[in-house]
């Protein structure tokens, strides 16, 4: 088994170095219910160095990144729906100062039609941050990993790669990932995700790098911008604060765009169709209603004065609460969805409510 994964490793041009072997045999051995003792090095060198048999005549060559992009790719798209082709790769973004390091590897993943955007996987340099204690984090519309410093590492991949699959498995789906060829990206045989990769020449015109990675960015330094200590009551946003920032901004990016983006990248079998509308979609709430609401209740009130209320039920009525209360409370609610939540789509109300309350702050 660990030498036909080798094979495949090699055909897709991937480095197999003795870590990953160790990684990929231990794996190996407990998918077979066989506990081996630890490997050997002349075991792993052997294997490593296995040659498959030279090529008979009739066998095919490796296709140039020309040939890739103008028959082999258009081949792979054509036995997939665009909800079916996911593209994935890496970013990076600056924490904040207060924070554990200096910044955040970012695993992206969504297909070409963008009616799916896998939730956010952020590689930190801090094993366990305190911020995190008492978080359900299975039930994040995130997931944190603590990696080296130079971000996502092959086991850290590897797993993610399973998730994937076992996400796309619950779902009666099969599907393509696209990925660039990269150290940390190893191949795994995975039931209902095909790995195909990117041939180097290409890389640079994936999806991640035409517009989806920098609208991300553009979403998570507004809403870093707009964290207002003086109104929330609390210092410099924590790591916590800035995954449920990145998680917001991950949904801020607009299935159009994506869709877009995939389309310009040549991953979408449709080419050639007409441009998907980028207008973004309507605030859940106009700025006015507020207003209006507030006419109304003013009116309400005066006709209360008009018939004789006493000044003792008017006391009784609470105030309106400050900012700093309001945002006090939204910060109880979060808390308490964090250790309590039991579906990732909670955070998504939370989100909107969020929203909502910036708006008629500004407002």
């Amino acid at each position: 088994a660990l030498l036909r994964w080798v094979e495949g490793a090699r055909a897709a041009d991937l480095p197999v170095g003795r870590p990953l072997l160790q990684l990929k045999a231990k794996h190996l051995a407990g998918a077979l219910g066989r506990p081996d003792p630890e490997p050997s090095r002349g075991w792993l060198a052997r294997v490593a160095a296995f040659k498959k048999p030279p090529a008979e005549k009739g066998d095919a060559e490796q296709p140039t990144a020309e040939q890739w992009v103008g028959a082999v790719l258009p081949g792979l798209l054509r036995s997939y729906a665009p909800s079916e082709i996911f593209a994935c790769g890496e970013t990076g973004v600056l924490l904040p100062a207060g924070c554990p390091g200096d910044r955040l590897t970012l695993l992206l993943c969504a297909n070409a039609s963008g009616s799916e955007k896998v939730p956010l996987r952020a590689v930190g340099e801090s094993p366990r941050p305190r911020c995190l204690r008492g978080v359900n984090l299975e039930q994040m519309p995130w997931s944190y990993r603590a990696g080296s410093l130079a971000g996502l590492t092959a086991p850290l991949f590897a797993e993610w790669l399973r998730d994937f699959n076992e996400g796309m498995r619950r779902q009666g789906k099969s599907v393509l990932l696209l990925l660039a060829k990269h150290e940390a990206h190893p191949y795994l045989q995975l039931s209902n995700v095909r790995m195909v990769f990117v041939p180097p020449a290409t890389a640079l015109a994936q999806p991640l790098d035409r517009g989806i990675a920098g609208d991300l960015k553009g979403h998570y330094r507004r809403r870093l911008l707009r964290w207002l200590p003086a109104e929330r009551g609390a210092g410099q946003p924590t790591l916590l604060d800035v995954l449920h920032m990145l998680a917001q901004a991950w949904g801020d990016v607009h299935p159009a765009l994506i869709a877009s983006c995939f389309r310009a990248a040549g991953f979408i079998p449709d080419a050639g169709a007409e441009a998907v509308s980028l207008t973004p979609a309507p605030a859940v709430l106009g700025r006015q209603q507020p207003e209006r609401d507030g006419d109304a209740a003013e009116a309400d009130g005066d006709e209360g004065m008009a018939e004789g209320e006493d000044a003792a039920e008017l006391a009784a009525v609470p105030p309106c609460p400050s900012e700093q209360e309001v945002w006090r409370s939204l910060a109880t609610l979060r808390r308490y969805l964090e250790c309590q939540a039991t579906s990732p789509d909670l955070f998504q109300a939370f989100y909107e409510l969020e929203d909502v309350v910036h708006m008629v702050s500004a407002g």
